[in-house]
C-alpha cells in the first residue's frame, strides 16, 4: 500500500511556526500546488484551481503585455503624443462586458463544484469526527463503532531527545479506516474549542465548532494513506493533533469491522509493578497530560491548578484522584477521561501522579480499582433521577 506525501507541503509551514522542521526525507517531494487528490471532489478542485490559474495567467499576459508595448512604441523619446479625447465608448463597453464574462465562465464551474461539494445524500457510510484538545473522536454511527485519535510521536522525539521520524508530528495511534470506492458522509463537530478537520488529498476541509455539525463526504478512489492535520488555532497542542486516514479495500475494510467488534481481552495485572507502571505513566502523562499541568506538574494556575502537593494527588482517598481523572470536572478545561483512556492507561498515570516529583507515596494503582471506579459511577448516574 503507498503512502501519499504530497501534502507535506501544506503541513510544513504549521510545524516550521513553533520551531519545529520535518525530516528531510519526508520533504522530498515538496511542491506548490494543490495535490490532484484521490477523490472525485478533490479532482474537481484542482481542476477548477488550474482552470482559474489559466484565466488569471492569461489575463496578466494580455495586460502587461500590452502594457509594455505601449511604454516602448510611445515612449516620450519617440515623439508620442496624447491623444486629445476624453472618453471612447466602445473600450468602455469592453473592458466592462469582457470581465462579466469572464466571471461567468469561472462562476458556472465553480457552483458546479460547489453543488457537488455539498452532496452529502446517498452515503454508504457515516462518520462522526468530534475534535478536542487535542485529539480526534470518530465514531462509525452505522456499525457501533468507535474510538480516539491521538499523535502517537513519541515524547523523546518532540523534546529533542531522539531523532525525529519519518511521519514526526504526523502519525496517530489508532487512524481512521475508510474503504475506498464507498461514499462516505462526514458529521464534524467539537466539545470544546474551534477545530478543522483538513485532510488536502481528500478535498476535505471543515470547521468543528461546538454546538454545530457540518457536514462532508468522500470517496476515495485508491487504497492508501493519507495524512492531515488541525487546520484552526485551538490551544497549547494545536499542532500535535494530526489525521491519518488508512483507506483499505472493502475486503480488508470488512475484516478490520470484524477485528472491532470482537470483545476485548480482560487487562492483566499479574506483572503490575511500579517499576513498569511508572515508566507507562510517564509516558501517558507526558501526551495527556504536561500540555496543561507541565511536565514537572507545577501546572499553569488558576486555569490549570499544580499536580505537586496536591491534595488530590498525594491525599487520600485514592479513589477521589480516580473520580478526577474519569469524570473530570464540569466547567472548566479539565475533560473526562473515562470514554478516551483505557483502566490501565488511567491506573499507569495516576500511578505515576502519585509517585512523580518527591511525592513518593507508594501507592501503585491497578485497573480493577479503576474499573470499581467505573462501575461505582455508573451505578449513581443510573440511580439519580
Amino acid at each position: 500500500m503507498k503512502s501519499r506525501k504530497s501534502n507535506l507541503s501544506y503541513l510544513q509551514q504549521s510545524l516550521t511556526g513553533i520551531g519545529m522542521s520535518m525530516p528531510i526525507s519526508a520533504m522530498a517531494e515538496w511542491g506548490i500546488n494543490l495535490p490532484k487528490g484521490v477523490t472525485p471532489v478533490s479532482r474537481d478542485i484542482y481542476d477548477l484551481h488550474m482552470l482559474t490559474m489559466a484565466i488569471c495567467a492569461g489575463i496578466g499576459l494580455i495586460v502587461y503585455s500590452f502594457l509594455i508595448f505601449i511604454l516602448f512604441r510611445y515612449r516620450r523619446s519617440r515623439g508620442a503624443k496624447p491623444a486629445d479625447f476624453d472618453n471612447n465608448s466602445t473600450l468602455e463597453n469592453i473592458w466592462t462586458v469582457t470581465p462579466f464574462l469572464i466571471l461567468v465562465a469561472m462562476a458556472i464551474p465553480s457552483t458546479l463544484v460547489l453543488i457537488d461539494m455539498e452532496d452529502e445524500s446517498n452515503a454508504d457510510i457515516t462518520i462522526k469526527i468530534t475534535g478536542s484538545q487535542w485529539q480526534w473522536h470518530y465514531a462509525y454511527l452505522d456499525k457501533d463503532i468507535e474510538f480516539y485519535s491521538r499523535l502517537s510521536t513519541p515524547t523523546e522525539q518532540i523534546h529533542g531527545k531522539a531523532k525525529k521520524g519519518e511521519w514526526y508530528l504526523l502519525e496517530v495511534d489508532k487512524p481512521l479506516v475508510l474503504p475506498v470506492n464507498q461514499k462516505v458522509r462526514f458529521l464534524v463537530t467539537s466539545d470544546d474549542v474551534i477545530h478543522s478537520w483538513w485532510v488536502p488529498e481528500l478535498g476535505v476541509k471543515r470547521d468543528a465548532i461546538p454546538g454545530y455539525i457540518h457536514e462532508s463526504w468522500a470517496k476515495i478512489l485508491e487504497p492508501g494513506i493519507y495524512r492531515g492535520q488541525c487546520a484552526e488555532l485551538c490551544g497549547i497542542d494545536h499542532a500535535f493533533m494530526p489525521i491519518v486516514v488508512k483507506a483499505v479495500t472493502e475486503q480488508e475494510f470488512t475484516q478490520w469491522l470484524a477485528q472491532q467488534n470482537k470483545p476485548r481481552l480482560t487487562e492483566q495485572t499479574d506483572d503490575w509493578k511500579m517499576d513498569t507502571e511508572m515508566r507507562a505513566g510517564r509516558e501517558h502523562y507526558m501526551r495527556y497530560c504536561a500540555a496543561c499541568h507541565q511536565e514537572d506538574g507545577s501546572g499553569n494556575p488558576p486555569l490549570f491548578p499544580a499536580l505537586t502537593n496536591s491534595s488530590v494527588v498525594v491525599g487520600k482517598p485514592i479513589s477521589r484522584h480516580i473520580d478526577l481523572v474519569l469524570q473530570g470536572v464540569p466547567g472548566s478545561a479539565m475533560p473526562a477521561f473515562a470514554g478516551q483512556l483505557s483502566n490501565a492507561e488511567i491506573a499507569a498515570i495516576i500511578t505515576y501522579e502519585r509517585n512523580a516529583w518527591d511525592h513518593d507515596t507508594g501507592d501503585l494503582i491497578t485497573p480493577e480499582q479503576v474499573q470499581m471506579r467505573r462501575l461505582k459511577t455508573s451505578d449513581t448516574r443510573a440511580t439519580q433521577p
